[in-house]
């Protein structure tokens, strides 16, 4: 099977940076780097859209010169070829997340947690490699991907690839804080923005058994997050009717939203108990407000990135457990610039997934 691998891969790359009003993907060749004894590489069914995807190719969060650059981290695939110490073979259906390398030495990856590598993680897509012919790790709008077996992780039978492959950035990432900081029976949680990330906070946070708040600028998803799980709905646009019904009750708010302007000490730091914390996993490309000290008194703010090999498998064990599922449209992989047009308007309801037709 391996002697059908093509010796170039081709995916749809940002051959300069875009702008986020209409894209301009054009169909790209390149040669993967050498293959390694603990490589993988995987015929991709599908690909997630997330909205990463946009600020590296917009150089939203910084800028770069990383071109061409086919972006795309939640990836879905066959394996059909598989090195000796890979962890799989030909034919196992796997998914990358956002991190496909890490040093797997430093005191983090050895606690397995590799997504905080003290050396630095490999991003899926514009990590570093190292090697002369692909400087840098290029991403799944393509038809296949090569990485370390490591950071594949087995998709159950139970899940559909299209709606597992969101799970895979998107859904670690809002788990992994909920799991950290104790989400379950007893607990109190709000999951601020429904989008792609946020459908499946609350669904994680429900599933794991928290009463479970979505918290959104208007009431236009407000039938949507009862079908997801959530036992009660805040409208921010209206903080002082949220203020007087849930002043000093949460104990977890999940941030998922890119807002610029969050209001943090208005607003989300007066919803905290004592004790509580506030997660943030969306960062806009202006960064964090400034926060004074006293709102913070007894509250805690934190960040989390994306999630480890170990938390994922975590996830997708709890997701065939629970019914957890990514709502997603699927669009074929040869429209990915109107899919990108589509996400960027904010029409996705809540997840655009790419697919390989053959």
């Amino acid at each position: 099977m391996s002697a059908e691998i093509p010796t170039q891969f081709t995916g749809h790359a940002a051959m300069e940076p875009q702008d986020e009003h209409k894209f301009d993907l054009k169909e790209h060749a390149y040669t993967p780097r050498k293959f390694d004894d603990d490589d993988i590489i995987i015929k991709i069914e599908c690909c997630g859209i997330c909205g990463t995807d946009i600020h590296v190719i917009t150089c939203g969060w910084e800028k770069h010169d990383r071109f061409p650059a086919i972006v795309g981290h939640e990836i879905v695939g066959r394996v059909v070829k598989a090195g000796p110490r890979s962890g799989h073979k030909v034919g196992d259906r796997v998914g990358y997340g956002a991190e496909c390398g890490s040093c797997r030495e430093c005191s983090n990856c050895t606690q397995g947690l590799e997504n905080y590598c003290l050396k630095g993680n490999r991003g899926t897509y514009q990590g570093k490699t190292n090697d002369a012919v692909q400087p840098f790790t290029q991403g799944g709008y393509a038809d296949y991907y090569q990485a370390s077996g490591h950071f594949a992780v087995p998709i159950p039978d139970e899940l559909e690839s299209a709606t597992a492959a969101p799970m895979l950035c998107a859904g670690v990432t809002v788990y992994s804080p909920l799991k950290r900081w104790g989400a379950g029976p007893g607990k109190k949680v709000g999951v601020v923005g429904i989008g792609g990330l946020g459908h499946l906070g609350v669904q994680f946070s429900a599933a794991l058994g928290a009463d479970t708040y979505a918290i959104s600028h208007s009431d236009s998803k407000k039938d949507d997050v009862a079908k997801l799980g959530a036992v009660g709905f805040i409208a921010s646009a209206d903080q002082d009717a949220a203020l007087a019904q849930h002043r000093n009750t949460f104990d977890i708010l999940l941030v998922t939203t890119y807002q610029e302007d969050l209001p943090l000490v208005e607003f989300y730091l007066p919803l905290l108990r004592i004790g509580g914390n506030i997660v943030i996993v969306g960062l806009p490309n202006s960064g964090l407000p400034k926060v004074p000290a006293r709102p913070l008194f007894g509250k805690s703010l934190s960040g989390s990135l994306i999630g480890s090999p170990a938390e994922m498998r975590d996830m997708l064990k709890l997701a065939v457990d629970k019914g957890v599922t990514t709502w997603v449209e699927t669009r074929p992989m040869k429209d990915a610039n109107q899919a990108l047009d589509d996400f960027a308007a904010g029409k996705a309801r809540y997840r655009y997934v790419l697919v390989n037709e053959d």
